[in-house]
């Protein structure tokens, strides 16, 4: 099963970082693969919504419940999608006046045959920027 492990350490504090992570109505205005991105709903600690990916003419969309704890994680579990399994965790650690460490780990499987042709290397491709995306945008948005 592919699993994805990124961590890196940023100039900007966990609650920020989180914050970017968690504004999910957003992605679609920096994530270049992101063509909606849709709350289905919404309460205090857990948000159910749905991306539709648009990548290089092939198009998806995910539903997930991301059960937050604030300022620092996000769990993600696959609710719909062209995936057998998925799990992913997004993890926020303050380190003073160093930054935070931004963490993010996936695990998935396709179901076989044609969707995983396809989308395996999306999907690929997609987590394995996701991480520098997020610290772009916090760059980029940072007072």
């Amino acid at each position: 099963m592919p699993t994805v492990r990124k961590s890196v350490i940023v100039p900007h504090p966990a609650t920020a970082m989180y914050a970017l992570v968690a504004d999910f109505e957003r992605y679609p205005e920096f994530l270049p693969w992101c063509r909606e991105a849709r709350v289905l709903e919404r309460h205090a600690h857990e948000v159910k919504g749905m991306l539709v990916i648009d990548f290089r003419g092939f198009t998806s969309e995910i539903a997930t419940r991301n059960r937050m704890v604030a300022g620092r994680s996000i769990t993600l579990e696959l609710l719909d999608g062209p995936f057998e399994r998925f799990h992913g965790l997004w993890t926020f650690e303050a380190l003073g006046d160093e930054g935070s460490r931004v963490a993010l780990d996936v695990e998935y499987s396709f179901s076989a045959g044609v969707v995983q042709a396809l989308m395996a290397p999306v999907f690929g491709h997609i987590t394995g920027t996701l991480v520098e995306r997020f610290v772009a945008r916090a760059d980029e948005v940072a007072p």
